[in-house]
């Protein structure tokens, strides 16, 4: 494993190692909700996740890797609310549109906590690519069961190509509106035009 990478859940051997990264996610994502992302600061990160600093550090190299990593957490949890349910929709177009409708008035009810999150994706740098590449699949998993349900677990190329273009533009949409450029309503109606012409 590269140094500069996050540990991962696969990658911690014991039950209290994973507890202690639950822990760490936890701590950063309130510290991220009451203040946004000047607010996450490595030592407020240790101190409430009770965990030495050197420990901090030896799960997640920097404050960028902490964030993106909450980010999957967060989309983790989107992902696991809709396990099982039938994704409202005639279209294809219908459903990615609801289900990405429903991440975005998640992530607005929480400011602070998309803004810190988003800044970190943005901010992320080619050593956060692992942290990165997990967030983009979790996302292109999600919108390809929304796409074709029926397709199970191997979609096409194709399906998975503009699923990660659906995926980049929902993200530049929120970076819009968390730098005050994009109003909510923009980030909804501009969501709907990229993709009806992409899943027309």
């Amino acid at each position: 494993m590269n140094a500069m990478n996050s540990l991962t859940n696969e990658e911690l051997g014991s039950t209290a190692q994973r507890e202690r990264r639950r822990r760490i996610l936890a701590a950063t994502i309130e510290l991220a909700s009451q203040g946004g992302f000047d607010a996450v600061q490595m030592r407020a990160v240790s101190e409430r996740a009770d965990v030495a600093l050197g420990t901090l550090y030896r799960y997640f190299p920097s404050k960028i890797h902490l964030l993106v990593s909450a980010l999957q957490v967060q989309f983790e949890l989107s992902a696991a609310a809709m396990e099982g349910k039938e994704i409202p929709g005639e279209t294809a177009a219908d459903r990615v549109l609801f289900i990405l409708n429903r991440n975005t008035k998640m992530m607005q009810r929480d400011p602070n906590l998309t803004e810190a999150l988003t800044r970190a994706f943005m901010f992320a740098d080619a050593t956060v690519s692992t942290e990165i590449h997990a967030v983009g699949m979790m996302l292109t998993g999600v919108l390809n069961r929304a796409i074709d349900p029926a397709a199970g677990a191997i979609p096409t190329d194709d399906q998975v190509a503009v699923a990660r273009v659906i995926g980049d533009v929902w993200l530049a949409l929120l970076v819009g509106w968390v730098t005050g450029r994009t109003s909510t309503e923009e980030v909804s109606r501009n969501l709907s035009v990229a993709i009806h012409l992409l899943l027309r």
